[in-house]
């Protein structure tokens, strides 16, 4: 069910990232030495740098397993790679992030001197890198979590060389030395809110858990519309991927009979696929020929919704034939 890639944009892209990852480091490297020479945060600052520099290295690497086709080992495929990558990356970030209070705070009670003009020289330069890492990943950074985090991580290291910047002007000309502790705890913060307001979607993706933007029970509503459907129960619907869904669910025909459900089944995959961007469904057919109990017990079990239940004893019977088997485990309308 993946999507369709066009190769050569893919290389394009991963020749931006590798340069991107290029710039990252050179911007780390002229901070480190304008940290040491000026006596500066900047080679805190630096470590933050050498994270970005990481982190789209990673991401990269990421992009790259992500493409492998499924196999024996991994049936659906390795989009999740960059999921796991960009956990790394909000996790390395967050411990950046507490790292920089933890220097700004032994900088408030054991404070420098500081050379301002170093400082402000180190980060016009960072401010030029910084945009240039931004222009080159900001078209992938729409559609990709792990590259999101990376230009988010560089759109606030350019607005925290502007800070900086602007402490070393304050140190020149007012010796207000303590601005350049307060930009660095500014720079903290803005680390640790970028890294814990993307850190929850990171670990739905990877828990299986509903796509944010789709609502559950609408989902069962819009299937239980469809013509010919009495009723559904097993749903289950989690990403795959980024940005593919995928969906199972038990599907109870007003018919009971397996020719159907068949006659259903493309309505309802057409419903998911233009309602819910679903392309990805295993539908099973739940008939009540052979009930032992009351038929009404499969419309109240149906509009029950789907993961409550987990035993499977729903007072009927699942028809597991083979024309089921041909259709619904190998049909995933990939």
């Amino acid at each position: 069910m993946g999507q369709g890639h066009d190769h050569g944009t893919d290389t394009m892209n991963d020749g931006r990232l590798a340069a991107a990852v290029a710039v990252n480091v050179l911007l780390t490297l002229a901070q480190i030495i304008g940290g040491v020479v000026s006596g500066s945060l900047l080679i805190a600052d630096a470590l933050h740098n050498l994270n970005d520099a990481a982190s789209l290295a990673l991401a990269l690497f990421a992009r790259k397993i992500g493409r492998r086709p499924a196999d024996k080992l991994m049936t659906f495929g390795y989009g999740r790679a960059e999921v796991v990558a960009a956990l790394i990356n909000l996790t390395t970030l967050i411990i950046v992030g507490l790292y920089l209070i933890y220097e700004a705070v032994n900088r408030f009670l054991d404070p420098q001197p500081i050379d301002g003009w170093i400082v402000i020289w180190v980060a016009g330069i960072a401010l030029v890198i910084d945009v240039a890492t931004a222009v080159l990943v900001y078209a992938q950074s729409k559609n990709s979590l792990n590259i999101k985090a990376a230009f988010l991580h560089n759109v606030s290291d350019a607005m925290a060389s502007v800070g900086v910047i602007a402490a070393g002007l304050l140190i020149l000309v007012y010796d207000l030395y303590v601005a350049d502790l307060i930009i660095t705890l500014v720079i903290s913060a803005y680390v640790l809110w970028q890294g814990f307001s993307l850190l929850p979607k990171t670990i739905r993706l990877l828990m299986g858990a509903t796509p944010d933007d789709l609502e559950y029970d609408r989902i069962v509503s819009a299937v239980q519309a469809v013509p010919g459907v009495r009723g559904l129960h097993h749903v289950h619907v989690w990403s795959l991927d980024e940005h593919n869904r995928s969906l199972e669910a038990h599907i109870v025909p007003e018919v009971d009979t397996l020719e159907a459900f068949q006659a259903i089944k493309a309505s309802v995959r057409k419903v998911l696929k233009t309602e819910f961007s679903i392309d990805h469904a295993t539908l099973e057919p739940c008939l009540s020929t052979d009930m032992g109990s009351d038929p009404g017990a499969v419309k109240a079990h149906a509009s029950g919704g789907g993961g409550a239940h987990r035993g499977h004893d729903h007072g009927h019977k699942h028809q597991h034939g083979s024309e089921h088997g041909r259709d619904d485990h190998r049909d995933h309308d990939r």
